[in-house]
């Protein structure tokens, strides 16, 4: 997963950013949340604020990470050098949480859990993004 989210950015790189690329991923992530149909995988709504801040904590090392800079009319994403570091560290760090986890509660709450973090994590960067985005955007049409 950590490849595919490194490919993912670099291929973010290369293109110009637009609004529509940044608020997909959380939108279409979301639909993850259909999972809570299902009785096997409901957690309690404490469990459930717990992961998402987990998440939101993660996430700073994610916007640390999301800068941009203007080419001609367009706003691009600047490579970090830092991301495939921060990647892979975050992907070992959840890694070494869900065994620990997964041991103590089912494989369906564990999963519950683990998509609120990835959530948590992927919407306040996403906003991030969408902030900086805009602001760039913006020094564009002065």
């Amino acid at each position: 997963m950590a490849v595919i989210v490194f490919n993912f950015r670099m291929k973010e790189t290369r293109e110009p950013v637009t609004t529509k690329k940044i608020i997909i991923p959380p939108l279409a992530m979301s639909t993850g949340f259909l999972q809570f149909v299902i009785p096997a995988f409901h957690i309690t709504w404490t469990e459930a604020g717990e992961a998402f801040l987990v998440g939101v904590m993660f996430s700073v090392f994610l916007i640390m990470t999301s800068k941009f800079e203007i080419k001609g009319d367009h706003v691009y994403l600047v490579r970090s050098k830092a991301f495939i570091f921060i990647i892979i560290g975050l992907f070992a760090i959840r890694l070494a949480l869900k065994w620990y986890i997964g041991s103590t509660i089912s494989i369906f709450e564990t999963s519950s859990l683990f998509f609120i973090v990835a959530f948590g994590m992927i919407l306040p960067w996403r906003l991030a993004m969408l902030v900086l985005f805009n602001k760039k955007k913006n020094e564009i049409a002065l």
